[in-house]
């Protein structure tokens, strides 16, 4: 079969197509975008400005990838949900800027009609890691290798998940929370804390991230207290609910505010509730 992508280059402005490629001409490659050999993109793909598709990957569905992003050889996105409960639905990946998506990263869509699965900006995610449909990732998370994120997971801004690990569908992962390695993550991490273990047990504070994010700059944010907080909520003898009635009432910083509206959520109906305390 003839290849028509000698034809397509010249209908994606300054997009680069490699020959060998395949993106279907209802596709919209804005400036800059190179679509590397064998690589495959869907009719219903949009890709921003700069962005770099490798060899080999393919992009379908109603996939919007921003700018800049990088995506290395082998990676999947869009593709249909692993979930026996989907019916076909043409569901949407949404994905920000300046991502790095490395070998083997398989990104599925959302199961039911006007869902989503989100991937937000600035992430690494390193090679054989998968986000199941329905997950929500924020900003600056790295993920490392052979991390298998089940759907509806909950990732927030600037946490750091160790590699050969699998998340549970449902958990949430808090903000500038850290995950260690090989860690069984089937209850909710809070924000700002240190996790590891097989069930995974939180340890304490992630100090050395707090101290590497700038956040003790921050006028708003005091250490002692978040500390302080911490040590109310997680090692006093009251149960999660009391402690947080007792913390809510007392001095919180925008960070231990924070940590309380996490937990608060966390123990509501429907949700898998914080992990416990290593050796409680």
């Amino acid at each position: 079969m003839e290849n028509k992508n000698t034809e397509l280059n010249s209908s994606f402005g300054t997009a680069k197509v490699h020959p060998k490629a395949f993106v279907d001409p209802s596709a919209k490659l804005h400036d800059g975008v190179i679509i590397s050999q064998g690589a495959i993109v869907g009719p219903d793909v949009t890709i921003g400005n700069g962005t770099e598709i490798g060899p080999n990957a393919v992009i379908t569905g109603r996939t919007q990838i921003g700018c800049n992003n990088k995506v290395f050889p082998n990676v999947f996105i869009g593709l249909d949900p692993q979930d026996l409960k989907y019916k076909g639905a043409s569901t949407e990946v949404i994905i920000g800027d300046n991502n790095t998506f490395r070998e083997c990263v398989t990104i599925n869509k959302a199961t039911n009609e006007e869902e989503k699965t989100i991937i937000g900006n600035n992430n690494l995610l390193m090679a054989y890691t998968h986000i199941g449909h329905n997950c929500e990732l924020g900003n600056g998370i790295v993920l490392s290798n052979s991390v298998q994120v089940a759907g509806h997971v909950k990732i927030e801004d600037k946490a750091i998940i160790g590699g050969c690990l699998g998340i549970h569908q449902f958990v949430h992962i808090g903000y500038l929370a850290m995950v260690g390695g090989m860690t069984r993550v089937d209850r909710d991490v809070p924000p700002f804390c240190l996790a590891e273990g097989h069930p995974g047990r939180l340890r304490g504070l992630n100090k050395i991230g707090i101290k590497r994010s700038g956040l003790m700059e921050n006028k708003d944010f005091d250490l002692k207290i978040l500390q302080s907080t911490w040590n109310l909520l997680f090692k006093s003898e009251n149960v999660m609910s009391h402690a947080l009635d007792l913390a809510i009432k007392g001095k919180l910083d925008l960070s231990s505010t924070k940590l309380c509206d996490f937990l608060k959520d966390s123990i509501s109906k429907e949700r898998r509730g914080p992990m416990p305390l290593m050796n409680s």
